[in-house]
């Protein structure tokens, strides 16, 4: 897995490149399946989707969780699936949660028939301004790192 993360404009860029050996439809099945988000997100987030059991993604689908992003703390999430392209791509872009801006685009490459590439791009901006920018380099950062670990680690462990 290649993670970066990159600033600009007081918007941060996680991007995270992972190689799989499935193909493209497989990987499109399972990464659109919204129920599958609490399979790949580590379990002290305690992750719980609230809207009931959601279809496979679609334009205009609203998602709501609830999400441990501190110890202790759980909050509401709700997320617009706002584009989508057939085992191409999909984007869902965060409405209510602990971002002032959270866009993430899912992006499926085919290198062959049993193997894909799965590109993840997250744009996000964090609230209160310098406090923000300040708990991005102490908190955020190796939290969305670690979330990006574990996602590959359980990947890599299913497929």
């Amino acid at each position: 897995m290649a993670l970066s993360f990159k600033s600009h404009s007081n918007i941060y860029t996680l991007e995270s490149v992972v190689e799989m050996p499935i193909s493209v439809s497989k990987a499109w099945v399972f990464f659109s399946s919204p129920g599958n988000l609490a399979k790949i997100t580590p379990p002290e987030m305690d992750f719980l989707i609230t809207s009931g059991k959601p279809k496979p993604v679609y334009t205009g689908q609203i998602i709501s969780y609830k999400v441990s992003v501190i110890k202790g703390i759980r909050i509401n999430w709700v997320s617009e699936i706002t584009c989508v392209d057939f085992e191409k791509y999909f984007v869902d872009e965060q409405r209510f949660g602990p971002y002032k801006m959270w866009h993430h685009e899912h992006i499926f490459e085919k290198i062959d028939d049993n193997n894909c590439k799965i590109i993840d791009k997250v744009s996000y901006k964090l609230p209160f301004g310098l406090i923000g920018r300040w708990g991005h380099n102490l908190l955020i950062k190796k939290q969305l790192q670690t979330i990006f670990d574990y996602r590959t680690k359980i990947i890599n462990t299913q497929f």
